[in-house]
């Protein structure tokens, strides 16, 4: 399986961090290994002294498709997660100043979160989904699936183009604004529409 991750899909998250806004959605892919264990603590990294968290939704793929068109893009998921898209961003900024590809700052062990899986049905409409990301019991990522400049089925359609989609791939579509820094002993909760879906603890 592999983990395929949208960059720049909501316009507010786009502007905090002075991004030009992109044409089509910026995709990255981060290795099975960058999952961060179940029960697991998250470790921010020696190489890293600016982690900053990125919440947000998942869909976990569960046939094989290959260029999927829109219309029929929702049959090839029925359930849905929340996660975090951890990015090493000193490394990421000097990667990307150099020109060079930045997956070292995105793929490192432990970058990923993924919580626990609800299935796609249980939702009235997909695009119009609540989530949140609270650090030490204070939210900080407040996001709504109707914000993304590129809905799910849309997504699903452009990557299924370039890469074969496969059962268990998962991809991460994007994070609103609010992202910000990690530090020791911080704590992390993440929610779709109220329900809690991953807690981690920041070493």
């Amino acid at each position: 399986m592999k983990l395929i991750c949208i960059g720049r899909n909501y316009v507010d998250h786009i502007n905090e961090l002075s991004n030009e806004r992109p044409d089509e959605p910026v995709v990255f892919i981060k290795p099975d290994s960058a999952i961060l264990p179940k029960e697991q603590d998250f470790y921010i990294p020696e190489f890293s002294h600016d982690v900053h968290y990125e919440v947000e939704v998942l869909v976990k793929i569960k046939k094989v498709g290959k260029h999927i068109s829109k219309e029929f893009a929702h049959k090839y998921y029925d359930e849905v997660g929340l996660g975090i898209d951890f990015t090493a961003r000193d490394l990421q900024s000097k990667l990307k100043s150099k020109g060079l590809p930045w997956e070292k700052a995105k793929g490192f062990d432990g970058a990923a979160v993924v919580g626990k899986w609800l299935p796609k049905d249980k939702f009235k409409d997909m695009d119009n989904l609540k989530f949140s990301l609270s650090k030490n019991n204070e939210i900080v990522q407040d996001g709504n699936t109707s914000l993304m400049l590129w809905n799910i089925d849309e997504i699903i359609a452009h990557v299924s183009t370039y890469f074969m989609l496969k059962k268990g791939d998962i991809i991460f579509t994007g994070t609103p604004a609010g992202v910000g820094k990690v530090s020791p002993n911080d704590y992390l909760v993440g929610r779709l529409e109220g329900e809690q879906m991953f807690d981690i603890n920041v070493k």
